[in-house]
C-alpha cells in the first residue's frame, strides 16, 4: 500500500496510548478471524467478521477504501493465501488443508491507526512451510528486541535479513514496514533488509509497524492485474507477521497483540 514520504511524526505518551487502545480492538478482531480459520471457510467470510467486530467496537477498518481515488482497497482484511505475499483480496475461495493464510488488518480508533498481521497454517502443512512460519514470526520478535534509542531503522532491518537468510529463506525487497499514527502509512520506511547504521535514528516517540514478508523460495515478486495482489514469482509460499511498536519512556513497547489469537489457537 502507498506510503507517505515525509517527516517522521514522533508521538506523545497520550498519542501512543490511543494507538495502544486501537491495537487492543485490532488484536481482538484478529482473534475473531482466527476462530473461523479451517478448511472449507471462504476468505470473504473472514473479512465480513473482522469488519463487523471492528465497527461494533467503535473502530473503523483502516484498509477499507484506502488508497488513491482510482485505486482504493475494497476490503477490511488483506487475506493472502499460499504464494500471495500481501494485499490479497478476500473472495469465495475456500481454505484447504495444507494452505497457509496471512491475515493483515488495521484499525482506526480515536483518530489513530494500528496495524498487524498473522499467518496461519490451515490443517496440516508441509514441514518446510511450518519452518517458514516459525522463522518469519521469530524474525519479527528479534527485530522488536533491536528497537532501542540510538539504534537506526536499518539496524532493525539487518537483524531480520541476517536471521532469515541464515535459515535459507528470502526477504522481499519491494515491500516494507512503515511509520504509523494519524495516517496508516507514515515515515519512516522500515525495510526487512539493510545495512547497520543506515536509516533514521530511533528516538523517543517513534511508532512503527515492523512486518517481515518472507518467501520459502526466491525473493522476487509479481503483481496481479487487480493492481493490489502481490505474489511470489516462483509460486512458492510466503509468510507475513506484523506488530505496531513504539519507543515509550526509552523502551520498546508492542502496541498490538497476538495474545488473543494464540488463546484461540490453543483451544
Amino acid at each position: 500500500m502507498d506510503r507517505k514520504e515525509s517527516v517522521i511524526f514522533y508521538k506523545t505518551k497520550e498519542e501512543i496510548e490511543l494507538i495502544r487502545q486501537s491495537g487492543v480492538v485490532l488484536g481482538k478482531a484478529h482473534a475473531e478471524v482466527a476462530k473461523l480459520i479451517q478448511p472449507g471457510v471462504k476468505t470473504i467470510d473472514l473479512d465480513k467478521r473482522a469488519e463487523e467486530f471492528i465497527r461494533d467496537n467503535g473502530g473503523i477498518p483502516s484498509f477499507k477504501n484506502y488508497g488513491e481515488k482510482n485505486k482504493k482497497f475494497p476490503f477490511t482484511l488483506c487475506v493472502s493465501v499460499n504464494d500471495i505475499v500481501v494485499h490479497g483480496f478476500p473472495s469465495e475461495y475456500q481454505l484447504k488443508d495444507g494452505d497457509i493464510v496471512s491475515v493483515d488488518c488495521g484499525v482506526k480508533l480515536n483518530g489513530f491507526h494500528s496495524d498487524s498481521a498473522y499467518t496461519y497454517p490451515v490443517g496440516e502443512v508441509a514441514q518446510d512451510t511450518k519452518q517458514l512460519l516459525d522463522i518469519t514470526k521469530k524474525s519479527l520478535y528479534k527485530a522488536i528486541e533491536e528497537v532501542r534509542i540510538g539504534k537506526t531503522i536499518q539496524d532493525v532491518s539487518y537483524i531480520i535479513q541476517t536471521f532469515v537468510e541464515k535459515n535459507n529463506f528470502s526477504v522481499v525487497r519491494e515491500l516494507v514496514g512503515h511509520g504509523i499514527g494519524k495516517d496508516l502509512h507514515e515515515a519512516p520506511e522500515v525495510p526487512n533488509f539493510g545495512k547497520k547504521g543506515k536509516g533514521a535514528r530511533i528516538k523517543e516517540g517513534l511508532v512503527i509497524a515492523i512486518e517481515p514478508m518472507i518467501n520459502l523460495g526466491k525473493k522476487e515478486i509479481i503483481e496481479d492485474v487487480d493492481g493490489w495482489t502481490i505474489r511470489t514469482k516462483d509460486g512458492k509460499p510466503s509468510a507475513h507477521f506484523e506488530h505496531t511498536v513504539a519507543i515509550l519512556n526509552g523502551q520498546v513497547e508492542v502496541l498490538t497483540t497476538f495474545e488473543h489469537i494464540e488463546a484461540v489457537l490453543k483451544n
